[in-house]
């Protein structure tokens, strides 16, 4: 085989680069990873994400935002925490709305208010919905709130989004 070798940086051992390949008379391209400091590997990205702290779930646990919060704060998606109010995009309870009522981080899901199956028993039990299956209408503002949405619009380009939305209608 003469495709070139490079050095792995965590251990000794060398490994060989794909660089293409030939399958039924198809040629696909392979390109490296960006960083060589990241793990690709499944499992190794599984495990991560399974036993992660507590602050990092927070940010795993984050819901794009409605398309009119997003113009006006200039901030695709924010960790979702308890006071906001969602509305599920997937799943069996697709278009139905209401306010967080729990956000269970060491169960990566979210409560919604209204949103309940009924048990064998008769009683209610709320569903659990993962933050990636919601959209953010309404934010619980606060300090911290406001002051993150001030630095994640200042990384995208320092303008306030309002501004460019005032401006788009004329001519």
């Amino acid at each position: 085989i003469s495709s070139p070798r490079f050095e792995c940086l965590l251990c000794s051992h060398q490994e060989l680069t794909p660089t293409t390949t030939q399958t039924n008379t198809k040629t696909s391209q392979f390109t490296m990873k960006y960083s060589t400091s990241v793990s690709s590997s499944r499992r190794k990205s599984r495990k991560a994400h399974f036993s992660a702290h507590s602050e990092a779930r927070r940010t795993l646990m984050s819901a794009n935002l409605s398309k009119e919060l997003q113009t006006r704060y200039g901030v695709r998606s924010m960790p979702i925490r308890k006071d906001d109010e969602v509305v599920i995009t997937r799943g069996m309870y697709k278009t139905r709305e209401g306010k967080v009522t729990a956000c269970f981080r060491k169960k990566f899901v979210v409560h919604v208010e209204r949103i309940t199956r009924e048990k064998v028993n008769g009683t209610s039990v709320p569903v659990g919905i993962p933050a990636s299956s919601l959209t953010i209408t309404k934010l619980k503002m606060d300090k911290d709130r406001k002051a993150t949405l001030e630095r994640k619009n200042r990384n995208k380009g320092g303008e306030k989004a309002g501004d460019d939305v005032a401006m788009s209608n004329v001519d």
